[in-house]
């Protein structure tokens, strides 16, 4: 279980976090929503220790893990980034470094972590992908070789930062499943996720943030059903139940 309590942090003398404090469970997918600019990649670069915090503290278990070593913290928390460089390797070889963590100096790979790369891009389904130079892909498929890497990782609490940036609607809802099946394993899985329908259905638990605050808490229905979403982003949003399940769309 991660808990994050009373969390500040920001850049220089700018605090951009006021407060931060909820609760991730294993088993579960929360979906931080809220406008451009409100904090919520500030807030996973904080979690995963890439930004100091100011005050307050990360728990996983008894552990503060913003105390721990950048080693430590890596093999119990996987970071994917919404904007990065393209490296001029393939994407076999961007995958297993996932398995940096696991490593000591001079990194030399061995067999279990050959098996975690090949068995995250099995998952992902890129494995034909493997022998290819990363920057001929398609920006879709660069972000699907991302996500096997931290997936070979293999933490127990996985951030992404809008996993689904780049992709066409098939490939969303396949990465969105995939986020479904890592949680169902026992996965704590935190996204950020501009996308407000795929955020109220697919996450078991929703953050809504307004310039570095929660503003609200909650599953699903009790964040659409206290009206702050409409509130926060100035839109009208509607639910709508059919054979397929709950669906939500703005207005």
């Amino acid at each position: 279980m991660l808990n994050v309590k009373s969390l500040c942090s920001g850049y220089i003398n700018t605090e951009i976090l006021h407060d931060i404090s909820f609760t991730a469970r294993p088993g579960e997918i929360t979906a931080i929503i809220g406008p451009n600019g409100c904090g919520k990649s500030t807030l996973l670069k904080t979690i995963s220790g890439i930004i100091p915090a100011s005050n307050g503290s990360v728990y996983y278990n008894e552990a503060d893990i913003l105390k721990l070593s950048q080693q430590e913290r890596a093999r119990i928390i996987s970071y994917l980034t919404q904007n990065r460089q393209v490296p001029d390797i393939t994407a076999g070889r961007l995958v297993l470094h996932g398995r940096f963590p696991y490593l000591s100096y001079p990194r030399r790979y061995r067999k279990e972590d050959y098996e975690a790369a090949k068995k995250a891009m099995e998952d992902m389904g890129i494995t034909e992908l493997s022998d290819k130079p990363l920057s001929r892909l398609s920006g879709g498929m660069q972000q699907q070789v991302y996500i096997a890497m931290a997936l070979a990782q293999d933490t127990d609490i996985i951030l992404f930062d809008e996993p689904t940036t780049y992709l066409d609607i098939r490939n969303q809802m396949t990465v969105l499943k995939y986020m479904r099946r890592l949680a169902d394993s026992g996965k704590t899985v935190i996204m950020v996720i501009h996308d407000i329908g795929h955020a109220l259905e697919t996450a078991d638990h929703v953050l809504l943030m307004k310039e570095g605050r929660i503003i609200a808490d909650g599953n699903p229905l009790e964040v659409y059903e206290s009206g702050a979403i409409g509130d926060v982003f100035g839109i009208g949003i509607e639910k709508i139940v059919s054979a397929s399940g709950t669906h939500y769309i703005c207005t």
